[in-house]
């Protein structure tokens, strides 16, 4: 079960520049503004229905009629459940170890995975992967495709206050109408289609159960060979229902499908099938996915659209919400069309039993699997938005995982538990850079205190400590004494945060020092608040940690190689070391020191070469730590570089990533900063925007950020 099909508990707090009896925001009018709609094809605005751990992408027609047009041009439809994956075979036993280079660093030899070329490292990167689900799509009755040119008088609209969408165009100059929303409670798809040209027969719905993904990393087209190498078995088939049984390998779903009238049901190939009403101009079905065996038929396809609807008032009604409609800035809009987006997208799309792909649920990368260093940005804004059951959700995943982040620390000569990074449902590491990364590591502890903030009890404490204690446990371990400096330092072997340094000799990035020092105060606050004696070894290392490297006068990436405002080279990737004073409360930092680097940053840093959705939203969180709402949101909705732009559907494509739910996570993270405010704010109401009379924000049911 999900957070997203929990009730959701309504909030509401007003700020709205200090007028203590403002009105509340009208939410209703507020989130229909933003509703997307569409006019015409454009295969980079699919939109979307879901319920966090299932999600239907759509074309204009409602359904996936076009699914080349879109893969091809801009982004895939496809059917997802976070359930879904697939493992090819094994024969020769791969294991993680297979893949490991050994790395001599501090006295110490340690193998690490990193081998990714090799056999062993190829095949333990690609499994397990996500299994797409079936696509579905209109086609004319004889299994002729219908052409992008037949479809016309497009007017295509998601109605995000009941989570419905509805359709409506022309085919041969007969109107068509196709309404779609996916169950709250279940992974069910409802359609409902209104034309004469069924009840012509002239138009009939095909389902189509694909072998897999093909095996590349990013952005893969759904396999459609070897047509013997997997089964769609039919299990039972009436004129009102089908119940399909998918099997490939040990990897296996069921499909039901239970229409509102008589239909005929035919099967033209092995994973293939066609739907065609038996009379009348409408078509009623629900279709319905479940890794069970014995799946269990849907309610009716009305009854789906109208939980739907009452599920998405309620989630709108629940938690922050921000309106910018009274400001004069032209950005103004644009910003709450954005944000509006995300809280849907990320909605329906990270809410699974195993934490979200960077592209969530709408197409695959990664193989499909989750990267632990983004949870802050999918998860962290949850918290903030005071919506912390999708949190609670994403830790209940650490959780289960923890006894294989014990075995990963133990490993490694580690305490505690050593979060793997670039993981699918079982918690096993791929291959790669990926071990090098560690500012995955104290997620945990930050988000663990989010949750804390939310609900301040001994509940709390008592639910996420076993993670925060063992966190903190690997964290301190994952330190060296310098016995010549008189320090402990972090680092060789690491892969920092800017991904563009030798992880063989990289040492005390200034972010992740920083990000050491607010994690284990953290959890010695955490051990206070339990009434346990401080952890010495925690201590110890946390106040004799390095400085934060810098060099004249401002911050650099890492000292090891502190070249960072000598070399352009060097100002690309993300301006990690801003987030020790923006993403977190700023322990090792000195204001003075980051103002002139994030004044360098703005005035230099390489915004053409390879920036991500995230780091936009980051630099704007250091902005209004250093009172400077201007600069913040200037950064926020800077618009001459890679990576800061948004579909008509709210998307953020990033590089060669057609969606990037972190854009849309660090968006909900950086304003609801800015709106809520955080420790030690100005007193003022929505202390990150400028106060110049071309913003005015009304904000209600924010946290601060610690």
């Amino acid at each position: 079960m999900t957070p997203f099909r929990r009730p959701l508990q309504f909030v509401l707090l007003i700020s709205v520049f200090g007028l203590a009896s403002a009105q509340p925001i009208d939410r209703k009018a507020l989130v229909e503004r933003h509703n997307p709609r569409l006019n015409a094809i454009d295969p980079w605005a699919p939109l979307s229905v879901g319920n966090g751990q299932f999600c239907f992408t759509a074309d204009v027609t409602g359904l996936q009629t076009f699914p080349e047009h879109y893969a091809g041009k801009g982004i895939a439809l496809e059917t997802q459940a976070r359930w879904s994956w697939h493992e090819n075979p094994n024969p020769k036993g791969y294991k993680l170890s297979d893949a490991n280079r050994d790395y001599t660093a501090h006295g110490k030899t340690v193998g690490y995975p990193t081998l990714m070329d090799t056999p062993a490292g190829m095949w333990l990167r690609e499994n397990p992967h996500t299994m797409p689900l079936g696509q579905l799509g209109l086609q004319r009755p004889n299994g002729q495709p219908l052409a992008m040119a037949d479809i016309r008088d497009i007017d295509q609209k998601l109605d995000l206050w009941t989570g419905t969408l509805t359709s409506r165009y022309t085919i041969d100059g007969q109107p068509v109408s196709v309404t779609t929303a996916v169950s709250p409670r279940q992974d069910t798809l409802a359609v409902r289609i209104s034309s004469p040209l069924l009840a012509g027969g002239k138009l009939a719905v095909g389902l189509a159960l694909p072998r897999g993904y093909q095996m590349v990393k990013m952005n893969p087209g759904l396999d459609w060979s070897q047509p013997e190498s997997h089964r769609s078995e039919v299990k039972s088939q009436s004129s009102r229902s089908l119940v399909l049984e998918h099997v490939r390998d040990a990897a296996r779903y069921s499909a039901v499908l239970d229409t509102a009238a008589p239909v005929t049901i035919s099967r033209p190939a092995p994973h293939t099938f066609r739907i065609v009403p038996a009379a009348g101009q409408t078509l009623e079905f629900t279709l319905s996915y479940s890794p069970l065996p014995d799946a269990k038929a849907a309610d009716t396809p009305a009854a789906v659209i109208t939980q739907s609807a009452q599920h998405w008032r309620s989630f709108w009604q629940s938690g922050a919400a921000i309106d910018f409609s009274g400001s004069t800035d032209p950005r103004a809009k644009e910003l709450e069309r954005r944000v509006v987006l995300s809280q849907y997208l990320t909605a329906i799309q990270a809410g699974g039993d195993v934490p979200p792909q960077e592209s969530g649920l709408t197409m695959s990368t990664w193989y499909g699997k989750h990267h632990t260093e983004m949870m802050w940005w999918h998860g962290a804004h949850y918290a903030l938005w005071n919506r912390p059951q999708y949190l609670e959700n994403m830790l209940r995943w650490f959780q289960k995982t923890l006894p294989v982040a014990r075995q990963v620390a133990a490993s490694r000569g580690l305490k505690g538990a050593r979060w793997p990074k670039m993981v699918g449902p079982d918690g096993r590491e791929s291959p790669g850079g990926n071990p090098m990364i560690v500012w995955n590591q104290p997620h945990i502890i930050h988000l663990a205190e989010l949750l804390y903030r939310d609900a301040p009890d001994r509940k709390t404490l008592e639910k996420y400590s076993e993670l925060v204690f063992a966190t903190a446990d690997a964290m301190a371990s994952m330190l060296h004494w310098d016995a010549e400096g008189k320090r402990y330092v972090l680092g060789p072997p690491l892969w920092i945060a800017q991904e563009i340094y030798d992880q063989s000799t990289s040492m005390n990035p200034a972010y992740e020092l920083s990000y050491w020092a607010t994690g284990l105060q953290i959890a010695q606050q955490w051990r206070a608040r339990l009434g346990l004696p401080q952890d010495a070894d925690w201590e110890n290392t946390r106040l004799n940690l390095s400085a934060l490297p810098q060099k004249d006068g401002k911050y650099v990436a890492l000292e090891s190689t502190p070249d960072t405002w000598d070399n352009i080279a060097s100002r690309h990737d993300h301006p990690s070391f801003l987030m020790a004073f923006g993403q977190l409360p700023g322990a090792g930092v000195d204001r003075a020191v980051m103002k002139r680097t994030l004044e360098a940053v703005l005035a230099g840093w390489d915004w053409d070469t390879k920036i991500w959705g995230w780091d936009y939203p980051m630099v704007a969180m250091t902005a209004a730590r250093l009172d400077m709402p201007q600069q913040a949101v200037d950064v926020l909705l800077k618009s001459d570089g890679p990576g800061n732009s948004y579909t008509a559907a709210g998307h953020n494509p990033n590089q060669s990533l057609p969606v990037y739910l972190p854009g849309n996570g660090s968006l909900l993270a950086a304003v609801a900063m800015m709106a809520g405010g955080w420790d030690g704010a100005p007193s003022r109401p929505t202390p990150g925007f400028p106060q110049d009379g071309r913003w005015t924000v009304r904000a209600e049911g924010f946290k601060p950020m610690p």
